[in-house]
């Protein structure tokens, strides 16, 4: 299988800028460039699916080129619906060495800052020396920019495409690429670098860009109620993406598998005739785990967070560390625990509202403290009790728990 069909049969490809680059991908070493905005300091797991598709064209024997838009993120990309929140130079420098140090670690490739050969150009050099080769109505034209015709779209954002354009063109002139590679809201401010470049230094560049991964719901992948899941492992734990992962739809698990790993057509098609004869099993789901979690971390992170899941459904939470307690349970109610009677820790902390309601808990076996079960209104709950002295876990019925952490 080509590099083209391998990247069509994994739906990998929404737009290209010229049948040529079929031949060009299939033939050629070529370097090309994919970059992001530091709108944080962290990448999230929607990134990742743009970024990946860099380690695919190299392992075809092609020079990925990874940007971040230290010079692009201080304007912000034009949003579909109102105008970008700007953020401030020194939260940008912030993000720009997170995201760096993240992409060298992760991919191992080059990176590069626009920042670089941004800052010394001269609002007149920019508009003598970029500014004249675009039309506004080529502009205009663009659909980010159309949809906020009505609503208003200040000069800033409405130049973003050409500060894109700038960099495509920098690039072909410093370090030879020719393709840059986005995700398919990208499409128009890759056309304006292919134009720009064509006018400005009468060469053909060339764009490709990716359909966006989305959930059964038609969310962007790696969203949910709002929040990102990191890349970073201090931001978003093994385990965390994990239960992402593993909780991934039925109908989406499949494209997932082509888009987020290297596991082969074979390989995928008979994980999915295996998960179609038995989706209980949830086959699909766990094969997405393992290759996800093992190519950002690491193998050793992985069976870290299948242990944690694992210990936490069998109720054995004793034969977890206080590390991976604290990530399984980060996102729990958690209070200050200090000595006191069981009966006083359930009312105290909010966990039953009165203290019948907690003889009641009790009383039917609902309460249970580090994954056991205690009846016992007197018992004396106090460090010895606590998981290296520190935390102790209670639940209340099967799934509702609350992470108490002595001082």
């Amino acid at each position: 299988m080509t590099l083209f069909e391998d990247l069509t049969w994994r739906g990998l490809i929404k737009d290209i800028s010229s049948p040529e680059l079929e031949k060009k991908l299939n033939e050629e070493k070529l370097t090309f460039y994919i970059g992001t905005d530091p709108t944080a300091d962290s990448m999230h797991i929607g990134h990742f699916s743009s970024f990946l598709i860099a380690s695919r064209l190299a392992r075809y024997g092609h020079k990925p080129i990874l940007l971040v838009g230290g010079a692009t993120g201080l304007i912000g990309d034009p949003k579909p619906s109102k105008e970008r929140q700007m953020i401030t130079k020194e939260e940008v420098e912030k993000n720009v060495a997170g995201l760096t140090q993240q992409a060298e670690k992760i991919f191992g490739f080059e990176v590069v800052n626009n920042y670089d050969w941004t800052k010394d150009i001269t609002i007149l050099d920019f508009l003598r020396d970029y500014g004249k080769y675009i039309n506004v109505n080529y502009m205009l034209d663009k659909d980010i920019i159309s949809r906020r015709l009505e609503s208003g779209i200040t000069f800033c954002e409405f130049a973003y495409t050409l500060l894109q354009g700038m960099d495509f063109v920098h690039l072909y002139e410093d370090k030879g690429v020719t393709l840059q590679v986005a995700g398919s809201d990208q499409w128009g401010n890759i056309t304006t670098g292919i134009e720009l470049a064509r006018k400005k230094s009468d060469v053909e560049l060339f764009g490709m860009t990716m359909p966006l991964v989305l959930d059964a719901n038609g969310v962007k992948f790696g969203k949910t109620e709002g929040n990102a899941l990191w890349l970073d492992k201090n931001k978003t734990s093994s385990y965390e993406l994990y239960q992402y992962l593993i909780n991934s739809d039925d109908k989406c698990v499949i494209d997932y598998l082509k888009k987020l790993t290297f596991l082969t057509k074979e390989e995928i098609e008979k994980i999915e005739s295996e998960h179609n004869a038995a989706p209980e099993k949830r086959m699909a789901q766990k094969a997405l785990a393992h290759e996800v979690i093992t190519f950002l971390h690491g193998e050793e992170e992985y069976e870290k967070a299948l242990r944690i899941s694992e210990v936490l459904f069998s109720g054995n939470i004793k034969e977890l560390s206080l590390e991976e307690i604290e990530d399984g349970f980060k996102d729990v109610p958690n209070f200050t625990a200090k000595e006191s009677t069981l009966l006083e820790l359930l009312v105290d902390n909010g966990i039953a509202t009165s203290r019948r309601e907690a003889r009641e808990f009790l009383t039917a076996g609902s309460i249970s403290i580090n994954g056991e079960k205690v009846t016992d209104e007197n018992m004396v709950i106090n460090k010895e009790l606590a998981i290296e002295s520190k935390v102790i876990i209670v639940r209340k019925g099967k799934k509702k728990y609350y992470m108490g952490i002595f001082e």
